[in-house]
């Protein structure tokens, strides 16, 4: 086996190579509204195949694409090749919201809200369909982005604090931090029928986000007792296998408007998005 120093290089190496052949791809996984009962949007996933047909996981190579440099690359070649695809659904008739993570390296760029703004603007992709997440553990030197973070939220971004519950500094965040949603690590949801404290952590969760006045959602939802329960705890979405595996965009819209019909959004669900859009565009607009 190669060092770790030398079998680290080889792989951003690799990875160089697929970001410029436009080699990776992304994985979407739907995420769903309790209260209505209806699906609400989609996470876009990286997904990476090496030239020995190899799965490359996400954890391996993100953190290897931000110490070789690599993941500003990568994030445009994610937001691009996403906001492709939401265009390409909307066509087919469905307007959900658009989810994919940024790396708090890539934050560190106060233009970067600018540039992404950018890019809906030349996909044609209202930025109120579009949420930044930004993973808690990568982000405890995160209130030095406060700038950043704030010119995503006055574009008409939202942002959402991933794995909340994973770091040691998210209460702080919280207090100081521009999110609109808080999404609760599956570390918490996995065993929360059979874990009183897993429990009581996830009410604490919730409460916490709805005090603060953000939306709470659960990642890492597989059985419908944990799916009712969530519902019980007033949580707000909730993603997982249970409502759907990551999937191609391609297979995304067969599924929704053939396999998850209970869960397809209607026309009154369509309008109350695009409502909400539209106030957001107009109650930002002065600061653009």
């Amino acid at each position: 086996m190669l060092p770790a120093s030398a079998s680290e290089a080889k792989l951003a190496t690799q990875l160089q190579l697929a970001v410029d052949r436009s080699e990776l791809t992304l994985a979407y996984q739907p995420k769903l509204h309790l209260h209505s009962g209806k699906v609400a949007g989609v996470e876009a996933l990286s997904r990476w195949e090496n030239d020995k047909g190899e799965q490359i996981e996400p954890s391996t190579f993100i953190p290897i694409a931000e110490r070789s440099g690599l993941i500003d690359a990568l994030t445009d070649t994610i937001v691009r090749g996403a906001l492709r695809q939401w265009v390409s659904w909307r066509e087919q008739g469905i307007k959900a919201n658009l989810a994919f993570n940024v790396s708090a390296l890539s934050l560190r760029d106060v233009y970067l809200p600018d540039y992404l703004h950018g890019l809906c603007l030349h996909e044609d992709v209202p930025p109120q369909f579009v949420t930044v997440e930004v993973t808690e553990g990568a982000t405890q030197h995160v209130v030095r982005l406060l700038d950043t973070l704030t010119r995503f939220r006055l574009k008409g971004f939202g942002l959402a604090l991933d794995d909340f519950g994973t770091g040691y500094s998210s209460l702080l965040q919280l207090r100081q931090l521009p999110y609109t949603e808080l999404k609760i690590d599956r570390c918490f949801v996995r065993d929360a029928t059979a874990s009183k404290e897993s429990r009581l952590i996830i009410k604490a969760a919730i409460d916490l986000a709805h005090g603060f006045g953000l939306v709470a959602t659960a990642e890492g939802v597989e059985d419908s007792a944990t799916l009712n329960l969530l519902k019980e705890l007033r949580c707000d979405y909730a993603q997982g296998f249970l409502i759907g595996r990551p999937m191609t965009g391609r297979a995304f819209a067969p599924w929704l408007l053939e396999s998850a019909p209970q869960w397809r959004p209607d026309q009154a669900d369509l309008a109350i998005w695009e409502a909400a859009a539209r106030d957001a565009e107009a109650n930002g607009s002065a600061w653009r």
